[in-house]
Order: structure tokens, then C-alpha cells, then sequence
């Protein structure tokens, strides 16, 4: 892995707030992509937020590239430039949390932090047998002292590195290769003969189904609209097709033209479905549907903090969207589309 072979604290940084949601194998591509673009936390902090999520498209959990990129001029702004090296250093900058400051600490500047991330969890619940729901605040803080009183004050990088790589390594979800665990000989739920049964978590709920409809507004000139998310929504900061979700009971189409009625302030006539599209989010899956849309009345007025833009198919490249939506620009592209609106 390439972020184990530097002691550069900022690709370390920026390694572990990619694996904070990300699996290594899904991670690696992206952090040589983001900091061969961005070798430097003062080539982060210069570049333009939409560039810095358009490196980070398609690995998900968004809010983390744009904290990451506020973080980064918050260290060229009040620190010269420099990583700070303690816990509470780095924990004071944007979207660092308690993980993330003890495994950079530890990792580029040897200091004896535990690390809890979910591979640790796991290993901890395991050895000690704890019984306890692991998401529960009391339960974390019994894991975390845990850590911090088994972490090797003489290296602790290697020591919770090592710690992390046996969780997903070695002590996996299901089934965990129990024989060739070092830790077996002290491992309460290996001796009891059901590791698995932790850690303790609730029951998972249903995963939730949505229908979105989205308009593929098109001017007479052939271009399409449009616009920002808000940073404070999820997806934050990223552009997309105009549209929201289905009513129960509403049809895709009609959903697509009360949406842009409601968002916009613009009435629209829609031609026959362009594309339909499944998608699955972390919490959520949806069904995407796209209509071309003309416009029929009123002109296009986002909210503030919604700004909108006019683009060609091919400008669209040039902005960061969602990986539903960017399917959907592929076929764009792949059908070398045309509206029959205006015909």
C-alpha cells in the first residue's frame, strides 16, 4: 500500500480519511489519483473545491474531500504549512475525528494513540468477548482504552497498523482465520468457538427503496441545466440533473415536472424516458429515471445555494457529479443525444 511506504503526515492524512468509509482495494487507485494531483497540503489548499471533488468522484461519503480541502488551508492558513503533530492538534482541524487523529499521530509522528477503526473493533470485541452493543458511546470508550493501553509506546504506527491489518486480514467479518491468529492463544471468542458472534451490533433494517426522477433540460442551443448541491445535503457540493424524489402514488414523469416547478420556478414538457438507472447507496437504493425536458414557461431560479449552469454534453466532464448521475452522462454521450423537443 502506498500510503505505508512515506512519513509524509499529509498523504498519511489524506490515506486514512480515504479509508474511513473505503476499502483498500477501492482506495489505493484513488489516493495515487488525489495526491499525484495534489502532491502537496499547500497544492490541496490552492485548488479549486470543484477540482478537488472531481478527484475524489465516485468514492462516496463526499463531506470528506471538501473538510479534507477546508483542513488544508486551514493548515497553510495557521500553521505555516505544517501538519500538526499532536491528538489534539490534529483533531482541532475539519473532519478529523478520534480515529483519524491517533492513527496519523502514531502512524507520521510516533505517538502512543490507539487507533479504533472497524477492523480493531472487531479484533477487540473478539479477544475480550464484549458483550456490550459496539455502537454504543459507553461500549466505544471501553474499546478506546483498550487500544490506548495496548498500543507499543516504542512504535505505535506499526503496532496499530498491524492491529488494523490483521482485522481485515486475518480476524475478517466471516470467516475469520482463527488458526493462523496470532492472538488466538488469548482470544476468549476463539476459545468459546464463535468469533463471529462479534462485534455485538442492532439488528439491520430494511434497506430503504427511492424512485428519483431527474429533467434532462435542454436549451434551444442544445444545452443542458445544471446545478449544485448544497454543501450541507449529502453529495454536497457536487453538481446534477434537476429533479428530487416520487411521491407515493406519482408517476416519474409527473414527480420530474413538479420538481423542477418547485426547485426551479420553470414549467416544462417532457418527451418519452431517456434512461432508467438502479443505484445503491450505503444506506438507500434508488431508481433514477431521466426526462428531456423543455422549457415552457418561467425561467430558471435556483436557491442560493444552489447555483445552476448552462453546459454542453461534453462541458458536463468537466464538473463533479454523482456516480448515478454520471451514468447517465455516459449514455449521454454513448447515444450522441439530441432533444426532439425543439424539432
Amino acid at each position: 500500500m502506498p500510503w505505508r511506504n512515506t512519513d509524509d503526515p499529509y498523504r498519511i492524512w489524506v490515506s486514512e480519511i480515504m479509508l474511513q468509509q473505503t476499502r483498500v482495494d477501492q482506495a489505493e487507485p484513488y489516493y495515487q489519483r488525489f495526491t499525484d494531483a495534489f502532491p502537496t497540503v499547500h497544492d490541496l489548499a490552492e485548488a479549486e473545491r470543484d477540482a478537488v471533488l472531481q478527484q475524489w468522484e465516485g468514492l462516496g461519503y463526499y463531506s470528506r474531500a471538501r473538510y479534507l480541502h477546508e483542513a488544508a488551508q486551514t493548515v497553510v492558513r495557521e500553521h505555516g504549512g505544517t501538519v500538526p503533530s499532536t491528538y489534539d492538534g490534529l483533531k482541532s482541524l475539519k473532519g478529523i475525528g478520534p480515529y483519524t487523529a491517533a492513527a496519523v499521530a502514531s502512524i507520521a509522528f510516533g505517538k502512543a494513540h490507539g487507533v479504533l477503526d472497524g477492523n480493531v473493533i472487531r479484533v477487540l470485541t473478539r479477544v475480550f468477548a464484549i458483550e456490550e452493543d459496539s455502537t454504543r458511546s459507553a461500549t466505544r470508550r471501553r474499546l478506546q482504552a483498550l487500544a490506548d493501553a495496548l498500543v507499543d509506546p516504542d512504535e505505535p504506527g506499526n503496532a496499530n497498523q498491524a492491529l488494523m491489518e490483521l482485522g481485515a486480514t486475518v480476524c475478517t467479518p466471516r470467516n475469520p482465520a482463527c488458526g493462523e491468529c496470532v492472538l488466538e492463544p488469548v482470544c476468549e471468542a476463539a476459545d468459546a468457538g464463535h468469533p463471529e458472534r462479534y462485534p455485538v451490533t442492532p439488528e439491520s433494517k430494511p434497506i430503504p427503496h427511492h424512485d428519483i426522477a431527474v429533467g434532462l433540460v435542454f436549451d434551444e442551443a442544445g444545452r443542458l441545466l445544471i446545478q449544485r448541491r448544497p454543501d450541507d445535503a449529502m453529495l454536497g457540493g457536487l453538481w446534477e440533473f434537476p429533479g428530487g424524489k416520487c411521491e407515493e402514488g406519482e408517476s416519474p414523469d409527473a414527480a420530474c415536472r413538479r420538481e423542477l416547478q418547485e426547485e426551479l420556478g420553470i414549467t416544462v414538457e417532457t418527451d418519452a424516458l431517456f434512461y432508467t438507472l438502479k443505484h445503491a447507496y450505503s444506506h438507500f437504493k434508488i431508481t433514477l429515471h431521466a426526462y428531456p425536458c423543455r422549457i415552457v414557461d418561467g425561467t430558471p431560479t435556483p436557491e442560493i445555494d444552489q447555483p445552476m449552469q448552462w453546459v454542453t454534453v461534453d462541458e458536463l466532464a468537466d464538473y463533479a457529479f454523482p456516480r448515478a448521475n454520471r451514468k447517465l452522462i455516459e449514455e449521454l454521450k454513448r447515444r450522441e443525444y439530441a432533444p426532439s423537443l425543439f424539432d
